[in-house]
């Protein structure tokens, strides 16, 4: 299950451009019948993820994505309001299913933030990975972030490329995990 904001969800493209659809077919290309289930939503925060998490969880979940966080940076929250909402929905995925592997997706904010604002808001994954003994994508949008030619003409949601590219950052992370559960 990716848990995700507009960057999951494809704004602006189609959903089958998505990168967790992509994930689907690296899934599917590698011959296991597994499902990724794309519960991205355009807008979301860390706030509506812990609002959501209890409802999804009601679907057999056995590796989550965490990629949220990215509209906490952009409207400016307090960095420990987001690392608290993490930290809640990992609590609560685990409780519900205590072999889940989780999967956390590092962000980063633009450098007009501010320098204080960045770095903590940056430090907030690897923090919560270690903490947690999570799996980290250290930045979802390696490779995409801050490059026109893989962005929208908003420049901040990846186009069908730039979500390819996100896929594969994801991948990286989530192939090891996945072959080690069907082995």
């Amino acid at each position: 299950m990716v848990l995700g904001d507009s960057l999951a969800a494809g704004h602006g493209l189609d959903p089958a451009q998505a990168y967790p659809s992509v994930l689907q077919q690296k899934v599917s290309a590698e011959g296991w019948k597994l499902t990724v289930l794309n519960a991205g939503i355009s807008g979301d925060t860390t706030a509506g993820g812990l609002r959501r998490i209890d409802w999804l969880m009601q679907y057999r979940t056995d590796v989550l994505i965490i990629a949220l966080g990215g509209n906490d940076g952009l409207r400016g929250l307090a960095p420990a309001t987001t690392r608290a909402n993490l930290q809640g929905i990992i609590d609560r995925a685990r409780r519900k299913y205590p072999q889940l592997q989780i999967v956390l997706a590092g962000m980063r904010m633009p450098p007009n933030f501010g320098n204080e604002y960045t770095a903590q808001f940056a430090a907030i994954f690897p923090e919560l990975a270690e903490k947690n003994r999570v799996a980290l994508i250290p930045f979802l949008l390696e490779g995409v972030g801050g490059r026109p030619e893989y962005n929208q003409p908003d420049l901040i949601h990846p186009t069908a490329a730039g979500q390819r590219i996100v896929a594969h950052n994801v991948w990286q992370v989530l192939k090891p995990l996945l072959q080690a559960r069907v082995e």
